[in-house]
């Protein structure tokens, strides 16, 4: 028994789906960055990206099976050259659709009209900025990050994003190995920070706890302190962030079509029910709700202090 479950056993507690809300897309691994938090490995060298016929059959089963929110990531989605079309048919579907934008994306070459095509197609905007501070923002971002990331935010104020047309919302990770701080104060600090400094706008700030996967838990075990954040995660556990957990109503899918319960299981390989390879245009949402959910010890992240999701902090 991996030590999430011990803890549901401890309280008694049984982690069961809700129905289908989120359709997460991962679209591939290329990214313009190479964060050192990132839990999806994603650098410019990768080369894993969704293909012509997978992309297709996601369209289908949107169109046949539309959920509310289709949640659009990876790497720098953007870079897809599916990402465009993507949103336009799930915006046809009547689909709420987030881009998980990293920000620096928007002055890439042949990306400098990208808020424009954002806002045309009222997309939402989940926006990386571990930081109102700069040096923060580089230790895990890279220099020069922090300014293209202010630029990039004012890009997207000029077309309306957080500025009560268009939702803008932005999204803090812990630098080291630590829980976030509570969610409405950090946010007051960055609207406070954003505003006086660069004349920035959002709406609001999602705190998200750092998976211990991937390059943050390497930099764990490099450092020493693999055991102590596990610890700390296993400590921190809070039983009322279960039902907010994305697991429960969130259908992942891999750049290849295959399916999982968050993005976190899929760049662990845990695929959908603990089974071989489940593709999404092999099952429907009444499917997915019979299916069990697939856990292991990085759940602790999520629920750990007042939760970590894909839309911040589950408890106040």
């Amino acid at each position: 028994m991996n030590p999430f479950d011990q803890k549901l056993k401890e309280h008694q507690k049984r982690l069961q789906r809700s129905a289908l809300e989120t359709l997460q897309i991962n679209v591939g691994r290329k990214c313009n960055q190479a964060c050192r938090h990132c839990h999806v490995d994603a650098a410019p060298w990768r080369s894993e990206m969704m293909d012509a016929t997978t992309a297709h059959r996601i369209f289908e089963w949107i169109e046949r099976y539309p959920p509310k929110v289709v949640d659009i990531t990876g790497g720098a989605p953007e870079l897809s050259e599916f990402f465009q079309p993507l949103v336009k048919v799930s915006r046809g579907a009547g689909c709420r659709v987030i881009d998980r934008n990293n920000l620096t994306i928007l002055e890439e070459p042949g990306f400098e009209n990208l808020h424009d095509f954002l806002a045309e197609h009222e997309v939402e905007i989940i926006a990386s900025l571990p930081c109102y501070e700069p040096e923060n923002v580089h230790k895990q971002r890279g220099q020069g990050v922090f300014d293209k990331s202010i630029r990039g935010l004012l890009k997207l104020n000029s077309v309306g994003y957080g500025c009560g047309k268009l939702p803008l919302h932005l999204v803090y990770n812990p630098v080291g190995a630590s829980l976030p701080g509570p969610q409405a104060a950090l946010e007051e600090d960055y609207r406070k920070a954003l505003k006086e400094s660069h004349g920035v706008h959002f709406d609001r700030l999602l705190t998200l706890t750092n998976q211990p996967i991937a390059r943050f838990a390497e930099d764990l075990r490099a450092q020493g302190q693999w055991e102590a954040y596990m610890e700390l995660l296993t400590q921190a556990f809070n039983p009322d962030t279960l039902e907010g957990l994305m697991c429960r109503s969130t259908l992942n899918v891999g750049y290849q079509g295959d399916l999982f319960d968050c993005d976190f299981n899929q760049m662990l390989g845990l695929h959908l029910a603990g089974k071989k390879t489940i593709y999404l245009w092999e099952v429907d949402p009444e499917h997915w709700s019979r299916l069990p959910i697939t856990t292991g010890a990085h759940c602790l992240a999520c629920s750990a202090g007042a939760g970590s999701s894909c839309t911040g902090a589950l408890t106040g």
